[in-house]
């Protein structure tokens, strides 16, 4: 699909990937890009359009998408991590706390930017995963299973949206260079990188984007006797 002349909506595009997606959204043509931010006001990024949205609220999303009738690209990025363990107190609020942004906030904004996008001909939802949709490390399992649901919810819209010409982008990728990753010492992405590599899926109409090597790796695992979800990431 093309990009130039287009307009945009990005959620959690206040910092980070968000913003990174914002600004190669920007740079690639895109005529308006919305920012969305619980705080609009923490947008910064100059020629981005911001825009109140939190995913976690229905009534803000379509809100949200009310104001932004002109876009046919939609990346859901906003999300959350928490470290808790499963078998913690705080494990089950921890998985409940993550399912609330990153399942059912990314299904609040698809459903209701469907239609925007229908009536554009169909344009792109661009779904930011994770190589933790896949496998686990012993401190992101409840993360994991947040991405699992998500990743799973993007196959389903892919199936629901493929009759309005809608094209649904997965995003995987390992960990990235961001205040969510701040406190990992693995190799990392820039989002610079991240983001330029999801344009370039978007201009070539790709279904699914590998955006680094170890996802590369632990999807071509899939057949690997044992597979990374059962053999584990190393950190």
């Amino acid at each position: 699909m093309k990009i130039q002349g287009t307009t945009a909506l990005v959620t959690g595009a206040n910092r980070g990937l968000g913003q990174a997606f914002a600004k190669a959204l920007l740079e690639a043509g895109a005529t308006k890009v919305y920012a969305a931010a619980r705080d609009p006001s923490t947008v910064t990024l100059a020629g981005a359009t911001p825009i109140k949205l939190d995913v976690t609220r229905a009534d803000d999303v379509f809100a949200a998408a009310k104001i932004a009738q002109d876009v046919s690209i939609v990346i859901n990025n906003a999300g959350i991590a928490l470290g808790a363990m499963l078998l913690s107190d705080q494990g089950a609020d921890a998985i409940r706390k993550q399912l609330e942004t990153n399942l059912f906030g990314m299904l609040n904004v698809s459903q209701a930017f469907a239609p925007v996008l229908r009536g554009h001909g169909g344009g792109a939802l661009v779904n930011m995963l994770s190589v933790l949709s896949w496998a686990s490390l012993p401190s992101t399992a409840t993360y994991s299973i947040s991405k699992a649901a998500a990743w799973a919810l993007t196959n389903g819209l892919r199936n629901e949206l493929r009759e309005h010409g809608t094209k649904v982008v997965a995003v995987h990728a390992g960990f990235i260079d961001t205040d969510m990753a701040a406190h990992v010492t693995a190799p990392k992405s820039s989002p610079a990188d991240i983001a330029a590599r999801v344009i370039q899926a978007l201009l070539n109409d790709e279904e699914e984007v590998l955006a680094d090597d170890i996802s590369r790796q632990v999807k071509a695992g899939f057949g690997s006797t044992p597979s990374h979800y059962i053999a584990g990431l190393k950190p």
